[in-house]
This record gives C-alpha cells, structure tokens and sequence, in this order.
C-alpha cells in the first residue's frame, strides 16, 4: 500500500498551518529545528509551537517570527541555492525547489517577468522558506508517496501586500489554481484564506483536489491559523494508506510543435528530459502551416515535474510556446522481480491489478546484453524469461 495524506482545507491553508497540522500528526520540532539549520537562515527566525483553540477544538500551532522587520528580499536563483546548499534529504531538495519554481511562475505572470526576474517579497521572505522547506521536510519524515487536497475556499476582501491593497484571493493565488484547474467555492467568509505559500504547496505536490481518497485513516493532525472566524480556523491533515483499488493520479501532457530543430537535438532533448523525471516523451511527424514539415514534441510527466521538463524544451529547442493539459492516469501498481535464466539474470517489470499478476515485461537492456553475449537471438532471451 501507499503512505498518503490529505489535506482537508475548510478555512483554506497557508504555510504555518500546513507545518502545525504535521507536528500535530507527529512530526518531532527537534527535527524540524536542526533540519532547518541547515538552511543558515537561524539568525533570522525563532520558531515554536503551542496549542490554540478554534471553536472549542484544540490544535497545533507554529509560529515563525522574523528576527528583522526587513528581512533580505531574494529571487528563485537565490533560494534555488540556499536550498541546494543545505544538504537535505533529495526528496526534500526536489519537492522545495519545485514548489519555488511554481511559485516564481506564477509571480512572473502577475508581473509580466520571467521566474528567474521574480523579485519575491513576502513569499520569498524568511518565513515563507521556512514554511516550505519544514513542510516538505514534515511530509519526508511522515513517509509520505503521495499527496490529495481538498477544493479550496476562495474566501474575499482585501489584504494588504507589498504592492499596495490587494483583492482576495490574491494575483498570485488565482494564477496558481488556474494553473492547475483548482476547484474553488465560496464558504462566506471574507478574508484572506489562501495565501501563496500555502497555495504553492499544494498546486506543486498534491495528486488531484476535491473528494477524499480512498485511503484507511491512521491519524489526523491539526493546524491552527491566526485568525477566529465563524468556522473553526484548523487545517486537518489526514494521514494513512491508500486503499488498492486507488489509482488514478494526474499527469501533466506539455505539447509543442517544431519545424527548425534537427533530429539530433530533439533525441538529446528528449533524453534531458526522461533524465529530469518525465514518464514519456515521443514524437510525430506533423505538418504545419504553409506546409511546412515538423515534429509533435509530446512529454506526459509528474505534475510537480513541469517547470523542468517546460525549461528544458524552452532552453533545448526553439519552440517559443508550450501547451498544458491535465489528465488523469489509471496506472497499475509494478514492481521489478529478477528472474534466473540459462543465459543469466533478468529483470523483469510486473503489473498488478487487484493483487493479481496481469503483465509481465523483460526489461530489455538485461536481454539486449545476454543476448549479445551468447550470441543469440534476442527473442530466445526473452521467450526464456517468460517460460519461468
């Protein structure tokens, strides 16, 4: 079974809320303490936890206080860097840049500026890479594979920002959920309930929004927010098992075509990006306006996976636009048996449906290589493999 949380947002979610429902869940603050110093951000912050009541109902709260009233301002390579620096399990460096990556994209549209121009000011301020990074460092611990969150309140008013009064939701909020096709709706509270941090973490890490997964409950952890509001203002983290019938998840299809870019480079392009963590990538022949001959790049890759697989096809070929779709993947669970032949071991790819073995595929480079060394056809291998 898979190790998986929800993330059930009634009065909607924000960094700090996110980092309390995971220590209420039992994530140790002696861990998330001396995993952030890392960072060497320690001067600029102290943080701590306590128990607050919402409505009569006891939850976790964390608080990040800023040392300095103006913390330094930093831009995406900067925080790409302190969080590269810091020695972090790779998960933890993997799931935090991306959320940053997100969060710069979004930003840089609001602005009309690339990510890398992004000049973060509350978001990139010290607590928002606290809130993060202890995030992503909460969920590592917790064991956690795979990521649901609820539809997300769009709650209402103004908020003061950097750039002057601002509507709720906030500019970079809005293009977060429509980057991901969030579902929205109105509880009737007017204030700010979703701010950009909170936002960016979910967008960048979660499956898919709305109903519960299937799941078997081991525990729930509570965070509470700042505010008192009519409901009771706790972010609930459920944490448990996917049950096995639970499969479906969402991939991202980016989609260009290109009509100027020799075959050579399009075949390293798509090895950059099966080596950055996309599940597939092909190719076909098209024809484009003016009856121009060109190629359909086609890349299907991990949600959290697409700034690097849209900066690779940017950075690699000359398409200067690049298509998004969301969709849902039914996706058997595999896993890779070794198989002893005559001619040697082979390891080979199994599916499972409903615990039962449905598939199952050599893997080819183990049966290229026999196959050469014993100067056989490399059918025979495989016929071997699947005799056993």
């Amino acid at each position: 079974m898979t190790k998986v949380v929800y993330f059930d947002c009634p009065t909607g979610i924000a960094g700090d809320m996110c980092l309390g429902a995971l220590v209420d869940a039992g994530f140790p603050m002696d861990y998330l303490t001396s995993e952030l110093k890392r960072l060497g951000l320690s001067s600029e912050y102290q943080l701590s936890a306590d128990s607050v009541s919402h409505n009569g109902q006891v939850a976790t709260k964390v608080e990040v206080t800023v040392s300095s009233t103006h913390p330094p301002h930093r831009h995406l390579p900067d925080i790409e860097a302190l969080i590269k620096n810091a020695n972090l399990p790779n998960q933890v460096e993997r799931w935090s840049i991306a959320v940053f990556k997100q969060l710069a994209i979004a930003e840089g549209k609001v602005h009309g500026v690339s990510p890398d121009q992004v000049h973060f000011h509350e978001v990139g301020a010290t607590d928002a890479i606290v809130d993060i990074v202890g995030t992503c460092l909460g969920l590592h611990w917790l064991g956690i594979e795979t990521i649901y969150c609820s539809a997300f309140p769009t709650g209402g008013g103004t908020v003061k920002a950097s750039h002057g009064e601002l509507p709720v939701p906030v500019p970079a909020v809005i293009k977060l959920w429509e980057s991901r096709n969030v579902p929205i709706y109105s509880n009737g509270i007017n204030k700010e309930l979703v701010t950009p941090t909170g936002a960016a973490l979910m967008v960048t890490l979660a499956t898919r929004f709305g109903r519960f997964p299937e799941m078997t409950v081991e525990k729930v952890g509570l965070g509470g927010g700042n505010r008192r509001l009519s409901l009771p203002n706790i972010l609930r983290l459920w944490v448990g098992e996917s049950i096995e019938q639970e499969s479906l998840e969402t991939v991202a299809v980016l989609e260009t075509q290109i009509d100027d870019v020799s075959p050579q480079v399009l075949a390293y392009c798509c090895d950059l990006l099966f080596n950055v963590g996309a599940l597939d990538v092909f190719t076909q022949g098209v024809t484009m306006k003016k009856s121009r001959l060109g190629t359909l790049v086609t890349v299907i890759c991990p949600v959290a996976k697409v700034p690097d697989c849209e900066e690779i096809l940017f950075r690699e070929t000359s398409t200067i636009g690049i298509r998004r779709q969301f969709q849902q993947r039914n996706a058997l669970k595999r896993e890779i048996q070794e198989v002893e032949t005559g001619f040697g071991k082979v390891r080979v790819k199994v599916a499972f449906f409903r615990d039962k073995v449905i598939n199952r595929q050599p893997e080819y480079e183990d049966c290229l290589k026999l196959a050469q060394k014993h100067k056989i056809p490399l059918l025979e291998v495989q016929k071997a493999v699947l005799n056993q």
